[in-house]
C-alpha cells in the first residue's frame, strides 16, 4: 500500500499484520477492517440478487449493500447503498428508526480486493421482506449494477455469487428460515 512513509518519505516503512510503521519518523497507520453491509430481500418466493457491473467479481451475483461511510451506522449505510444501487428503499415512516425495518441475521469476515489492495471487511447481513417488488420498481446505478435477478432459493448457484461472505450469508439465511422462508 505504501512504498514511502507519508510522514517523511522514507523507504523503510514496514507493514506487519494491519500496522504500517516508519522507524525513521515514528509514523504509524493501522489498516483496520472496514464495515460493509448486505441485504437479503425476499419478495414472494424469490430473493433479489444483483449482477455486479464492475470489478471485483464483475458479472457475479451479489446482494444490495456496500461499504459503510464514516459517520454512518450500519443501517444508515445499508439504506443509503440500496438507494444508490437500486433506487429503492423500503418505506420508513418519518422519524421512525431503521431498526424496525431491517433485521440483522449474520456477520462474516470478507476480503474485498480493489486496485491491488486487499481490504478486510466485516460484512453485516440484514434481511427484509417485501410483499411485491419487481424490476420495474428499481432504478439501477448502471455504473455499478449490470442487472437484477429474482431467484428462488432452490435455484441459487452458490458458485455464481461474488464473495465468500455472501455465500456464507445466504446459506445462514436459508438455514435460519428453513423451508418456510417464503411464507
Amino acid at each position: 500500500m505504501f512504498q514511502y512513509c507519508p510522514g517523511c518519505a522514507s523507504k523503510k516503512i514496514d507493514f506487519q499484520g494491519n500496522r504500517f510503521h516508519c522507524p525513521d519518523c515514528g509514523f504509524v497507520y493501522y489498516h483496520n477492517t472496514a464495515a460493509a453491509t448486505g441485504c437479503v430481500i425476499r419478495t414472494g418466493e424469490t430473493l433479489l440478487l444483483l449482477v455486479r457491473g464492475k470489478e471485483p467479481a464483475k458479472g457475479k451475483l451479489d446482494l444490495p449493500g456496500g461499504f459503510v461511510n464514516p459517520g454512518e451506522g450500519a443501517l444508515e449505510g445499508l439504506h443509503r447503498e440500496m438507494e444508490e444501487e437500486i433506487g429503492w428503499t423500503p418505506p420508513v415512516p418519518p422519524g421512525s428508526p431503521l431498526t424496525g425495518v431491517y433485521t440483522l441475521f449474520a456477520s462474516f469476515p470478507n476480503v474485498y480486493p480493489y486496485r491491488n489492495i486487499e481490504y478486510n471487511t466485516c460484512d453485516l447481513f440484514f434481511t427484509l421482506a417485501v410483499p411485491s417488488l419487481s424490476e420495474g420498481d428499481l432504478r439501477l446505478e448502471e455504473a455499478e449494477i449490470a442487472g437484477v435477478r429474482f431467484v428462488k432459493a432452490s435455484e441459487i448457484n452458490f458458485d455464481d455469487l461474488a464473495f465468500d461472505s455472501t455465500r456464507r450469508a445466504l446459506r445462514a439465511w436459508l438455514d435460519q428460515y428453513g423451508n418456510d422462508w417464503y411464507v
